[in-house]
């Protein structure tokens, strides 16, 4: 007699199972068949009240859950592959996971990812979605954050500070702004929108880069670290969106909330000048926008970031962190 977690995952998650390797979620492993790529691992989880809300659509979650790891294999070159999700639930309802299944499908069918395996548990504590993903590059080429030299243009994709911003609306900070803006600010909180388009572009150009995830500021921090260099950022050339923009202007946030909220999922880059003009082309075709921003420079000082007037500001937090 079928468990009621076997029949859990037949109802909800084995037609999700299109790859052949997941074989059908009836083993206690899967296949990843090897293409003679290097393999690219990453791991993120979304827990309740930390990366979404209580009473969030289940859709924008399976979503998100997703997303973020995908925004990780873009940055770092990588063609999405296949992941494997563990799933915490309190309960197995299901008003719950009939949306979350057919939105965690539509998303692995969109992306070409398909899921492997996983597992799920009871817990009498948050909902919490964990997922690895899998991606692969040839051997060799995978872009990592170590690589970032002087004289290199930094470039981030999309706006900077929306989901920052759609937090603040869902949490009862939105008096004043129209409709459309608060719903465009709130779904780029609630559901990202990773790079993956540009993810051959990024391996083909870009000499280091990271997805932005707990915040510009302190995401290229982390890059400069790790690279063994420095930077300057000129905050005007940072790319906002018209209501954050609206925001800054009404006096009721900063560009620094903008570029220390974290969430946005936007990759980060270096890109060598003699490379730059055809990163452009390429990220123009994928129809993605992308930013210069500033440039690496010599040294291991904390990265400097220019007002308008190109006066360094001190920053009081460079991202979100979680301890």
């Amino acid at each position: 007699m079928a468990s009621g977690e076997d029949d859990l995952i037949a109802r909800y998650f084995r037609p999700l199972a299109t790859d052949p390797g997941a074989l059908g979620l009836v083993d206690d492993a899967a296949v990843l068949r090897s293409s003679g790529d290097d393999l690219v691992v990453t791991t993120d989880a979304v827990i309740e009240g930390v990366h979404f809300l209580p009473g969030d659509p289940p859709d924008t979650i399976a979503r998100k859950a997703l997303r973020v790891n995908l925004s990780d294999l873009a940055a770092k070159g990588a063609v999405p592959a296949g992941f494997v999700l563990t799933l915490v639930l309190r309960e197995a309802k299901e008003e719950w996971l009939a949306p979350f299944a057919r939105a965690l499908g539509e998303d692995a069918a969109a992306f070409g990812c398909s899921v492997l395996g996983g597992d799920t548990v009871s817990t009498p504590g948050p909902l919490m979605i964990s997922i690895t993903a899998f991606g692969h590059v040839p051997p060799g080429r995978m872009v990592r954050r170590t690589d970032a030299k002087p004289g290199d243009r930094i470039a981030v994709t999309g706006t900077i500070g929306d989901a920052a911003l759609g937090l603040r609306m869902l949490k009862g900070e939105g008096e004043g702004f129209d409709t459309l803006s608060r719903e465009f600010l709130i779904q780029r909180y609630r559901v990202p929108q990773p790079r993956n388009a540009l993810a051959l572009a990024i391996r083909d150009h870009a000499s280091a880069s990271m997805d932005v995830s707990d915040g510009l500021a302190g995401d290229l921090t982390k890059l400069c670290a790790a690279s063994g260099v420095s930077a300057t950022v000129s905050l005007a050339d940072v790319p906002l969106s018209a209501p954050v923009r609206a925001f800054i202007a009404k006096g009721r946030s900063d560009i620094e909330a903008a570029i220390s909220g974290g969430d946005d999922y936007e990759v980060l880059c270096t890109v060598p000048e003699n490379r730059w003009d055809s990163f452009a082309a390429a990220a123009r075709q994928a129809g993605i926008q992308v930013s210069a921003i500033g440039r690496i420079e010599a040294g291991t000082a904390v990265p400097r970031f220019l007002d308008a007037s190109g006066q360094p500001i001190q920053l009081k937090r460079l991202s979100y962190s979680h301890f």
